[in-house]
């Protein structure tokens, strides 16, 4: 099992920065891949970005491309999202996922996930 816990959320203007976090627990060296998906009020959940937890690729949705940075630092078992130059359609609770065996942008492919954190983007 792993185990992931989201930080980092919060209230922020238009055009502001954050940046989330999430640290994995337990199996951590079972991790081959981890992502960032969020769910805006009245939303299904989608895809954000996703990050190789060994070579480092990445995948990027077309909306957070140019604005958004997925990292990890395999030595702390956390990864990153910094989000620049937010809008309000950004706003949404992020959760972060970990998969075994898979990498990708559906949700289907990621087996662990977090409780999720608040991000409000004020306009």
């Amino acid at each position: 099992q792993v185990q992931l816990v989201e930080s980092g959320g919060g209230l922020v203007q238009a055009g502001g920065s954050l940046r989330l976090a999430c640290a994995a627990s337990g199996r951590t060296y079972s991790i081959y891949a981890m992502g960032w998906f969020r769910q805006g009020p009245g939303k299904e959940r989608e895809f954000v970005a996703a990050i190789n937890w060994t070579g480092g690729s990445t995948l990027y949705a077309d909306s957070v491309k140019g604005r958004f940075t997925i990292s990890r630092d395999n030595a702390k078992n956390t990864m990153y999202l910094q989000m620049n130059n937010l809008n309000a359609e950004d706003t949404a609770v992020y959760y972060c996922a970990a998969s075994p065996t898979n990498y990708g942008s559906t949700p289907e492919r990621y087996d662990y996930w977090g409780q999720g954190t608040q991000v409000t983007v004020s306009s």
